[in-house]
């Protein structure tokens, strides 16, 4: 099987507080994998060194077959790509926002794109120019998002991003996500502790004392 992630042998700890033990993890590409567990456990540790956020006290996280310290930085959080819990918007615009994607890669801004992906979570063109403190957080989480996706990553990693959210907005969410990976082919590493969320996953993996409980 084609394994987009691969994390092997890793290890984490702080001081003298072990993290995340031994965890050994094969990511198929186009999976959509939900990860639970009680809080602390060490999901967002591991989510955070998979993106290239943290680094690890021992073991490798391979992407597509190469460890993920011979990737240049930038390149690989293009490919490996983490959507916050809290979403931050930066800059006066919404605009702002949108565009960045752009000019971290030199491409000029598409606005007719822009406002696609914009209808795509019930937002329209206007969205563009308003300012960020005009928006709410619904909107604000849905905005970061399309950040994340303008140039769909390979790897999608969500770490309680539908927290604090009302029905709708959480149901907006869910649904670009799922379409990204079922249209996009984008890999999907979720961590909730939604209930909903959970009853509805079909591929989930339980982290208990940083230590991986079933496969």
């Amino acid at each position: 099987m084609d394994n987009v992630i691969e994390v092997k042998n890793l290890n984490y700890q702080v001081g003298q507080q072990k993290i995340l033990k031994n965890i050994n993890l094969q990511v198929p590409r186009d999976a959509y994998i939900t990860f639970i567990g009680p809080s602390g456990s060490g999901k967002s540790t591991l989510m955070r060194i998979i993106a290239s956020m943290l680094n690890a006290t021992s073991g490798e996280v391979l992407f597509n077959g190469k460890n993920q310290s011979e990737y240049e930085p930038t390149h690989y959080r293009h490919k490996v790509s983490y959507a916050f819990q809290q979403p931050t918007l930066f800059g006066r615009t919404i605009k702002e926002n949108l565009e960045f994607p752009y000019l971290v890669r030199r491409k000029e801004f598409d606005r007719s794109l822009v406002t696609q992906y914009l209808e795509m979570v019930n937002l329209n063109e206007t969205y563009i120019d308003k300012s960020v403190n005009d928006v709410s957080g619904g909107e604000k989480q849905r905005i970061a998002l399309l950040r994340n996706l303008i140039f769909p990553p390979e790897v999608l990693i969500t770490d309680e991003v539908t927290t604090g959210l009302d029905t709708e907005n959480k149901t907006i969410v869910r649904k670009l996500i799922d379409q990204f990976n079922k249209e996009r082919n984008v890999t999907v590493l979720r961590v909730t502790h939604d209930d909903t969320e959970i009853s509805e996953a079909h591929n989930t993996i339980t982290i208990e004392n940083g230590e991986i409980k079933n496969v």
